[in-house]
């Protein structure tokens, strides 16, 4: 998280708050140092954000500070909150405390509405002290172009090395498919993330050929599904 984003996320906690918050509790919510914490409110306070309190005590937004509010309709609202709930469901783990933290900003200006509600039942949450990947690890790889070497385990516990251009993620039902360029198979491939049981990003990148190969996958999928149809 960039310190831009950081500042923002401070000013949104404090206002949601009804209570005094920490620079530990905040370090601890945006995943950064009780030093960084305190330089932050320092700049914010520069900037004439009413933020009241001192280190050890904790930190409370003044009444009557606000920020736009976001411009939805109601159905809008609500399309988007099913949609955050549902993220419960992909296994990302960063992509949920993601949605939580924009549960936040809409409950705030909006009012929490707990008559909506989506079973968390999906995909396993992606726990790297369990063995599991990472899945930001991947959406990282994604988007930097970096190829990736994957130890991968099939249905029948056969294991291969694979040396991946990763290009895509699906979130289904009940797992997320790494889609890549399998070197070792010179094919696109899918990847179970719950059975990429080792996951090294390589300095060597593919640099330009991430649309391309995205292009010539979702072509090749639409294939798939109109042959499935027929």
């Amino acid at each position: 998280m960039n310190r831009s984003n950081r500042l923002f996320e401070i000013i949104q906690i404090l206002r949601a708050s009804s209570k005094p918050i920490t620079a530990e509790e905040l370090g601890q919510k945006l995943e950064v140092s009780t030093r960084t914490i305190y330089r932050d409110i320092s700049a914010l306070q520069t900037m004439q954000t009413p933020i009241e309190g001192e280190a050890g005590i904790g930190y409370v937004m003044r009444r009557g500070y606000d920020l736009p509010p976001l411009n939805f309709d109601q159905e809008e609202i609500e399309a988007l909150r099913v949609g955050l709930l549902l993220l419960a469901r992909t296994g990302d783990s960063m992509l949920q405390r993601a949605a939580s933290r924009i549960f936040e900003k809409v409950d705030v200006l909006h009012g929490p509405a707990e008559w909506l509600q989506v079973s968390p039942w999906g995909a396993p949450v992606d726990d790297p002290d369990r063995g599991c990947i990472s899945i930001s690890t991947l959406r990282n790889a994604i988007r930097g172009e970096h190829k990736l070497s994957l130890i991968y385990r099939d249905e029948n516990g056969n294991e291969t090395c694979r040396i991946v251009r990763p290009i895509a993620l699906s979130y289904r039902s009940t797992c997320i498919l790494l889609a890549g360029w399998c070197e070792l198979r010179a094919g696109f491939r899918h990847f179970r993330t719950d059975r990429i049981y080792g996951c090294e990003q390589l300095v060597e990148r593919f640099v330009g050929e991430g649309e391309i190969l995205r292009s010539l996958w979702l072509e090749n999928n639409q294939l798939i599904r109109e042959d499935t149809q027929l």
